[in-house]
């Protein structure tokens, strides 16, 4: 063999693959949950140097097929709320599937192991620092805008700064529901938290859970279940007002402006910001 020969496996006779280039920022998958046919769950390693505040998200993602014209390939990125708490050692993320959704389509099918793209440079709304004290926080979500409180729900100051935590989730499906209600029960059984937050801390939660579609135990959007009193009635709690109230939301578009017009034309709140801290916060980055 001399060097103008192409170089080739002796075993196989075939030439070897080559190497794969690099991805930028990558994380190994280190566990993958599919829930329903449409949700799934998954974590990956935690950069060294990353911190985030709990509530906050992240761009991760794919390389993008090569462009049919310049042959460059581009990182293909969409914000994904982190649902694990800035504490962990893993962080964990719960997605959509979209058929034909560039990156879900794609992004559904990996496997521990296999890397993804996480941009190191967190930012969001849906943080406490936003909000001003109060007694009791509402967490409104919808679909798999559960994933901030999931991180929020394991956030000891969640626990520290108020006396009751609401959360409601609302999907289409009983189906749907099901990560965010297994992740509630898990609170109880949680050495750890029950540890650093304070034995039986879970108790200050209400979870509040409803389908639009699907029969359930509890069926209904939760804004005509406010607008009715229904919602406040079962949960045994009044009306939200300024005084006491907080709330996050972190939903689909028709939902989020819903949501916002309710508190603050109906019960007097004023939306927040991380510069300007009031009662309420919506993530705007998202989008079930």
């Amino acid at each position: 063999m001399n060097e103008m020969t192409p170089v080739t496996d002796i075993a196989t006779n075939a030439a070897p693959e080559k190497a794969k280039p690099a991805l930028p920022d990558a994380q190994t998958v280190t566990e993958v949950k599919h829930w329903t046919d449409k949700l799934f769950s998954f974590k990956v390693t935690r950069p060294a140097s990353l911190r985030f505040r709990s509530g906050e998200f992240v761009m991760i993602g794919l390389m993008n097929d090569p462009d049919p014209k310049t042959g460059k390939v581009k990182p293909l990125l969409r914000a994904y709320s982190i649902a694990s708490p800035s504490w962990d050692e893993e962080m964990e993320f719960y997605s959509i599937k979209v058929e034909d959704g560039p990156l879900t389509s794609r992004l559904q099918h990996i496997q521990p192991g296999d890397e993804i793209i996480l941009r190191p440079k967190p930012v969001g709304t849906l943080v406490h620092d936003a909000l001003l004290p109060g007694k009791r926080i509402w967490f409104f979500a919808t679909g798999t805008g559960f994933a901030p409180f999931a991180s929020l729900l394991r956030e000891p100051q969640t626990y520290e700064d108020y006396d009751e935590v609401v959360i409601t989730h609302t999907c289409r499906t009983a189906g749907e529901l099901t990560y965010g209600r297994e992740l509630i029960e898990s609170l109880k059984d949680d050495a750890l938290l029950n540890e650093v937050i304070g034995e039986g801390f879970w108790k200050k939660i209400k979870y509040y859970p409803t389908t639009t579609r699907e029969e359930s135990p509890k069926m209904g959007r939760i804004t005509d279940l406010m607008r009715s009193g229904e919602a406040f009635a079962e949960l045994g709690v009044a009306p939200l007002n300024p005084e006491s109230d907080r709330a996050m939301i972190c939903g689909n578009l028709a939902f989020n402006l819903e949501l916002k017009d309710l508190f603050e034309n109906t019960y007097g709140l004023e939306e927040g910001a991380n510069s300007k801290p009031a009662h309420f916060v919506v993530e705007k980055a998202f989008l079930d």
